[in-house]
């Protein structure tokens, strides 16, 4: 192992806050990554970090080292993209990162049919609803739902969100079809729920355009998207959920759009967000692949929606004509 190879190793163990973290995320033994460390030190002559028992810290010299392994890390990337980028066949590996259902539903396909296309390139895709470190954990892509916080990387819009509420013909036999947004405080719902996060109502703008929120009596919650469509699917609960989250239930009648002449607030778009503003080309073409899968214009989401472009005040961008 050369000294490069051990200076970026030091820099996953500063950036992933410990020597196990990093020896999990490059899947070898804690006691290796201890041992090149040293052997980094020795080689430099200088001490990068004060260990204890349980964590340790960063010498002067080790700081001014991060600066350095980071630089190299950045070297290294741009110049296999140069590289890469003279392939005339996209090959190698491409690490993806998406929120769950975002995953399965929309990203996964386009998965399959690129490597048909492309059968020289190898993907990795992890499924986590947890915000992944892009660069620290070596993602090409990463796809969120809401707007991104961190600016150093680039993100994209691929598509816009909308809301929409819903609930079985079942259920509005029992309960009785909701007449305004007031009427949906005392019905049964499913909402999104999370650590640190929780809906406890659902945000409209009123006729006179004033935002407004109506309170909701959750009877289930989760952190996951499907399960709140099983819940709304068993008739015993409504939901306002993003629109990605609908498949075929309202084109089959399972599922019925409530209020729509209410006019809801947006939720978050749908983003790529990638480390460098240079793609190699097989992450450009797998960029490509996927908005064009997702559609540029109206999503896939909304098409299974009848007449969802003029549902809940929402008003489709009009086309300036072609010539």
């Amino acid at each position: 192992m050369d000294t490069s190879t051990r200076l970026l190793m030091f820099l996953d163990v500063v950036e992933r806050g410990s020597f196990a973290k990093a020896a999990q995320h490059r899947d070898i033994d804690r006691s290796v990554i201890s041992k090149q460390i040293s052997k980094l030190e020795e080689e430099l002559s200088v001490r990068l970090l004060n260990r204890t028992t349980r964590s340790f810290s960063l010498t002067a010299a080790g700081a001014e080292m991060v600066k350095k392994a980071q630089q190299l890390r950045k070297l290294l990337s741009e110049t296999q993209l140069l590289a890469e980028n003279y392939h005339t066949e996209p090959k190698g590996l491409l690490k993806i990162t998406s929120s769950t259902i975002i995953g399965r539903r929309y990203v996964q396909p386009v998965v399959n049919e690129f490597q048909k296309r492309f059968p020289q390139v190898e993907v990795e895709l992890r499924l986590e609803d947890r915000l992944v470190d892009i660069v620290g954990e070596g993602y090409d892509l990463a796809f969120r739902v809401g707007e991104p916080k961190d600016s150093s990387l680039i993100a994209r819009k691929i598509a816009r969100n909308r809301l929409v509420m819903l609930a079985t013909p079942q259920f509005l036999t029992t309960y009785g079809e909701p007449k305004c947004m007031e009427d949906l405080s005392v019905l049964p719902a499913a909402s999104y729920a999370s650590e640190g996060l929780k809906f406890n109502g659902i945000s409209y703008l009123d006729e006179n355009n004033e935002p407004q929120e109506v309170a909701i009596k959750s009877v289930f919650r989760s952190n996951d998207g499907e399960l709140l469509m099983m819940k709304v699917l068993s008739d015993t609960a409504f939901c306002n959920v993003p629109a990605f989250l609908v498949d075929k239930e309202v084109i089959n009648g399972q599922l019925v759009p409530l209020l729509t002449n209410v006019t809801l607030s947006d939720y978050s778009a749908l983003y790529a967000v990638y480390p460098h503003r240079d793609l190699p080309v097989r992450t450009r073409l797998f960029f490509d692949a996927l908005r064009d899968y997702i559609g540029k214009d109206t999503p896939i989401w909304e098409r299974n929606i009848p007449g969802f472009e003029s549902l809940y005040g929402f008003t489709a961008p009009i086309k300036p004509p072609q010539f």
